[in-house]
C-alpha cells in the first residue's frame, strides 16, 4: 500500500522543492482528524520527500532512535527515550534509518480540537507549539513516558472501536494528554504559568506564524490587531516574559535559517523576501541572534 495513503496523507507539490504533507482522514480509514500509533503497526514517511512540510501537529515518543534531522533550520539529534513535537508547516528534513527506529506517534489537525472547544488560540498557549526560544525536543525515561503512552492508546483504541461518543472520548483524553505535557515542559524549561490577561499575546503569536515573511515590525502586528505597541508588549512579556520584540526576533530567525537550508535562495534573496535592506544587514542580524555566521551555520548542517 502507498505509505502516503495508508497514512491518510497525501503530497502537494505546490511548493517546490519543499513538499507539503496533508491530512485525510478518508483515506486514513479513522473518521477524524486524528491518528495514533505504534511504528511497529504504521511506519513513518520520514523518507518520502527529502524536504517537508506538514499541515498537522506531530508528536513522537522514542523508544529507540538514532541519527538527526532538520526541524525549522535547527539540527536534532534522535536518542532513546526522547519526545519530539513538531508545530504545522514547519520545515522538516530526516537523515535516518527507519528500521531502527521505535516510537508512538500522534499526529492532527487543529481543527479537530478547535472543533469541540470555543477558545481558537488553544493551541498558542501550549508553550510547545509554535516554541522559538526553547527546543521542542526533550528527554524522558520510561517511567515518564508510560502515562502519555497510556492516554495515547485510549485514543487509539476508541480510533479503531468507536462508539457513538467516541469523538468527545478521544477530544477528552487529548485535552488532558496536551495540558498534561505542557505541565511537564512548563517544568522541564523553568517555564511560568502565569494566569492570561486577555488573548493579545496569542494572537500576536498565530499571526506572526501567518504573516512573518510579509511583516517585520512589532508595529505592523500591532497595527493589525487595532491595539498600540504598549499593550501587546505588555501582554506578551506578562504570557512569556520576553518582549514582542524579541519574539518576532525569533520568529524571524527561524525563517531565515530555514531558507538558508530548503529554500535554494541566495542571500541577497532571503534578504529581500524578508525584507532586510540589504543582504549586509540580515547577516549581522544572523550573527547577532546565532553568535555565528551564515557561512557557519550552512557548513555545519552539511
Amino acid at each position: 500500500m502507498n505509505s502516503r495513503k495508508k497514512f491518510g496523507i497525501y503530497t502537494d507539490k505546490s511548493e517546490n522543492p519543499v513538499s507539503l504533507l496533508k491530512y485525510s482522514k478518508s483515506s486514513c480509514g479513522v473518521d477524524f482528524l486524528l491518528n495514533t500509533a505504534d511504528s511497529s503497526e504504521k511506519r513513518g514517511w520520514f523518507d518520502i520527500d527529502k524536504r517537508y512540510k506538514t499541515d498537522f501537529f506531530e508528536f513522537y515518543f522514542f523508544r529507540k532512535a538514532e541519527g538527526h534531522m532538520f526541524l525549522a533550520g535547527e539540527r536534532v539529534e534522535l536518542k532513546p527515550y526522547m519526545a519530539l513535537i513538531i508545530s504545522p508547516f514547519q520545515l522538516q528534513e530526516w537523515h535516518v534509518d527507519i528500521s531502527r527506529l521505535e516510537y508512538t506517534f500522534l499526529v492532527f489537525q487543529e481543527e479537530f480540537i478547535n472543533n469541540f472547544l470555543s477558545d481558537k488560540y488553544f493551541m498558542y498557549r501550549l508553550l510547545y507549539c509554535y516554541q522559538h526560544d526553547y527546543p521542542t525536543h526533550f528527554d524522558m525515561n520510561a517511567e515518564d513516558m508510560q502515562p502519555y503512552l497510556s492516554q495515547l492508546n485510549c485514543i487509539k483504541k476508541e480510533l479503531r472501536e468507536p462508539m457513538s461518543d467516541s469523538y468527545h472520548m478521544i477530544v477528552a483524553c487529548l485535552y488532558q494528554f496536551l495540558l498534561r505535557l505542557n505541565r511537564l515542559y512548563a517544568h522541564r524549561f523553568g517555564l511560568s504559568f502565569a494566569p492570561p490577561l486577555n488573548n493579545y499575546a496569542y494572537q500576536y503569536k498565530q499571526l506572526l506564524e501567518k504573516h512573518i515573511s510579509e511583516k517585520t515590525r512589532v508595529t505592523d502586528y500591532a497595527e493589525m490587531m487595532n491595539i498600540s505597541r504598549i499593550t501587546l508588549n505588555k501582554a506578551v512579556m506578562h504570557e512569556f516574559g520576553i518582549s514582542a520584540v524579541h519574539l518576532l526576533k525569533q520568529r524571524l530567525i527561524q525563517e531565515v535559517k530555514s531558507d538558508l537550508l530548503f529554500s535554494g535562495l541566495s542571500i541577497k534573496e532571503i534578504a529581500f523576501r524578508l525584507h532586510f535592506s540589504e543582504p549586509n544587514h540580515l547577516m549581522r542580524f544572523f550573527k547577532q541572534m546565532t553568535g555565528t555566521t551564515i557561512r557557519e551555520f550552512t557548513a555545519s548542517a552539511k
